[in-house]
């Protein structure tokens, strides 16, 4: 590995776990401010009839799901986690910022969570997790409360699937410039043999 491949991939992993870090504070600090000033069960309207703080808590994952499934769903968590960081470690210099980044906010939200799991609770490992962020401006088609780690999980899944998109559609692109530029080699070869066979005769 070159001294430049050396120097992108340190870079490549300081924006992804960067990233993770600065979510994970965010997460925690959001959380933090509304469990010390808004009351569990309470509501503060935002904006009147849209948005709205609700402070709850779930012992679920994403949007309070699984919530009768807790410890498998913080087995598959930790793995999914270490899954994440370990690929972004591993293929850091081959990655493009944009999926190192939403790497970064998928790892970044999923421990966010998992550290109110494992230490918001009566015992180690029995916590909950603080839901705050309410739209309730359609009640019917919405109904879920969440928070900043749920939000980045759900950005940084999309992202990803963005970033694989892109990469294929440049990729075939790519292919298809190839091909282009084989096939008028192959023309060209064709009318200079031709050109030197009228020579010839």
């Amino acid at each position: 590995m070159s001294k430049m491949q050396k120097n992108t991939r340190i870079i490549n992993l300081i924006v992804c776990f960067g990233t993770a870090i600065l979510i994970i504070l965010l997460d925690q600090i959001t959380k933090a401010v509304v469990v010390n000033n808004i009351e569990l069960g309470q509501s503060v309207e935002i904006i009147k009839g849209v948005f709205r703080f609700t402070y709850i808590t779930n012992s679920g994952s994403a949007f309070g799901m699984l919530a009768n499934a807790r410890w498998v769903f913080m087995i598959l968590s930790t793995i999914g986690i270490a899954a994440i960081c370990a690929y972004a470690a591993m293929f850091s210099a081959e990655l493009s910022r944009l999926s190192l980044v939403a790497f970064g906010m998928v790892a970044g939200g999923g421990i966010g969570n998992m550290i109110d799991r494992t230490f918001n609770g009566p015992s180690l490992f029995n916590g909950v997790v603080v839901d705050f962020i309410d739209f309730c401006a359609f009640p019917n088609l919405w109904k879920w409360t969440f928070n900043v780690a749920d939000s980045f999980v759900c950005i940084g899944v999309a992202l990803i699937i963005f970033s694989i998109i892109y990469e294929e559609i440049k990729k075939n692109k790519n292919r298809g410039g190839n091909d282009k530029k084989d096939n008028e080699k192959k023309d060209n070869d064709e009318q200079n043999n031709r050109a030197e066979e009228k020579a010839d005769i």
